[in-house]
């Protein structure tokens, strides 16, 4: 089964870019707030609620229009995919509730207003895609999905509550892969389909900040370890399918990585523009050298992996 992955939200803070702004409104319009900012925050909540709702229905029409409908029902789709597609439901509510949190303190909301309507933002716009599957007789909710998705949004509500900061920050990365090409329908056909289709070339990530957990070392403040999880040789979810439908057979295996990485947060910078820059971009792991671990290679060196 064909999983999606909607990463949509975070075009919030540039909604009202002005490129009349002088450099010093323009460093200001992206500081966050002192104080409760009524303007600000009419401006998320309109802003949130536009983008939620415009692809809401805008993948309601180009992915379930032509599908029939049902009673809305359960499926257990969790051993498809080798469980690449909860990393990515993982990483999705994480960073959707990330940014969530981030807009309302943007504008001067308190902390606790953060955490309960900004951070949950990610597992409610999820939540309402399982429900848009329950009703389609093509697909179905998975409770598997709901899990990942409270467990992202969990990861990031903890940690603000444990430490007040994210000393664990899921990441994505992706190469090209050999598995697309044969059956470009379902794994992509173009870069930009891959990309989110093809769970071959995707690797997710935990990026721990380790000055955060070494306080007293004088280890760089950006400096980050990352343990990685990827999976090769998946043309279909399941194994059984690539025989149903007379499809290539490629050995299916999971794939492990450890590697170095940056906390782009952590980079000292007096611009409320750059700062935000990075905690945006700040979702995608840095190329850098790897160790991998798999069933049929054992331990590899990859001198460059993204």
């Amino acid at each position: 089964m064909l999983k999606k992955s909607p990463l949509i939200l975070l075009l919030l803070l540039l909604l009202k870019f002005n490129f009349g702004f002088s450099q010093s409104d323009f460093n200001n319009f992206f500081k966050p707030s002192d104080s409760l900012n009524k303007k600000r925050l009419n401006g998320v909540i309109i802003s949130e609620t536009v983008l939620a709702s415009s692809a809401l229905v805008g993948l309601n029409q180009l992915w379930y229009a032509d599908y029939p409908k049902s009673d809305f029902h359960f499926i257990n789709d969790n051993d498809e995919w080798l469980q690449m597609d909860k990393a990515g439901h993982i990483f999705s509510a994480y960073h959707l509730g990330s940014y969530g949190a981030n807009a309302l303190k943007w504008s001067g909301c308190d902390r606790k207003g953060q955490l309960v309507y900004g951070a949950t933002v990610g597992f409610a716009f999820l939540t309402a895609v399982e429900v848009f599957d329950g009703f389609s007789q093509e697909w179905g909710a998975s409770s598997g999905d709901l899990i990942a998705n409270a467990g992202g949004t969990a990861l990031y509500v903890s940690q603000e509550l444990l430490w007040k900061e994210q000393r664990i920050v899921p990441k994505f990365s992706f190469h090209t892969t050999k598995y697309a090409s044969l059956r470009p329908n379902v794994l992509g056909s173009s870069l930009s389909e891959e990309i989110f289709k093809d769970y071959n070339g995707q690797t997710y990530w935990l990026s721990v900040n380790l000055h955060s957990f070494l306080k007293s070392s004088k280890l760089p403040k950006w400096l980050n370890l990352a343990v990685g999880y990827g999976a090769d040789g998946m043309i279909a979810g399941r194994s059984e399918t690539v025989v149903d439908l007379n499809l290539p057979f490629s050995k299916r295996e999971r794939q492990f990585y450890l590697s170095l990485d940056a906390d782009l947060t952590k980079i000292e910078t007096k611009s409320a523009f750059l700062k935000t820059f990075f905690s945006i971009f700040n979702a995608i792991k840095i190329p850098a050298p790897t160790i991998e671990i798999s069933g049929s290679q054992g331990v590899k060196w990859q001198g460059f992996y993204f």
